[in-house]
């Protein structure tokens, strides 16, 4: 079983995480044999916090409670208040994952804390503009690695910019491989197009249930 950690931090950009929350939630386009997932909010304590789009969400656990496994997965969203040092935890906890081989996704402001921490030097990754981690990160020595993409893979590392949430959800979805590879290309081009025939094409994939 996978367990999907998705940190939650005050005025978070709450729409970054819809896409890939609502799939892993529900499982409504899982394959037949996919792993179970377990969704899981954590915060640095279990105080409700207030999302940009004003949702109250109170945290399940809490950054000591994530697992460092290739079983566990950790999302990172976007907001203006990365800097503040009681996130520094839960970037330690990336920094664990990363190197056991653990997906961890970080979109938005969520790659600069990535970025100043050092994750970011030596992989290839995206954010807002090369010009951004420059501005608000000013430990990052990356600009080698980065790639003017909405998202970028790189292996277990998915970064994304602002603009990126619907890629970088295909592409955590693809590397948790709780889809069938057609149903993720079906879906990706049905929510990035809005063209009904990609719907269709989609169910098809689907097994009968």
């Amino acid at each position: 079983m996978f367990t999907v950690y998705v940190y939650v931090l005050d005025a978070f950009a709450d729409w970054e995480l819809g896409y890939v929350m609502a799939e892993l939630n529900s499982g409504r386009f899982f394959r037949e044999d996919a792993p179970d997932v377990s969704v899981r909010t954590v915060g640095v304590s279990k105080r409700p916090v207030r999302t940009m789009g004003g949702l109250t969400v109170v945290p399940e656990c809490v950054v000591d409670d994530i697992m460092v496994d290739r079983e566990s997965a950790l999302l990172l969203p976007g907001a203006d208040v990365w800097d503040d040092p009681e996130h520094a935890a839960v970037i330690g906890k990336a920094a664990e994952l990363l190197a056991a081989n653990a997906v961890v996704g970080a979109i938005c402001g969520a790659t600069a804390a990535l970025a100043n921490a050092g994750l970011l030097d030596h992989r290839p990754h995206t954010s807002n503009a090369a010009g951004y981690l420059e501005m608000v990160a000013p430990n990052y020595r990356g600009h080698g690695c980065y790639v003017d993409r909405p998202s970028v893979a790189d292996r277990n590392l998915i970064t994304a910019s602002s603009a990126g949430a619907l890629l970088w959800a295909k592409q955590i979805i693809e590397r948790l491989k709780v889809f069938r590879p057609d149903t993720l290309e079906a879906w990706y081009a049905y929510f990035s197009t809005g063209d009904p025939r990609h719907f269709f094409a989609l169910m098809q994939t689907l097994p009968t249930r």
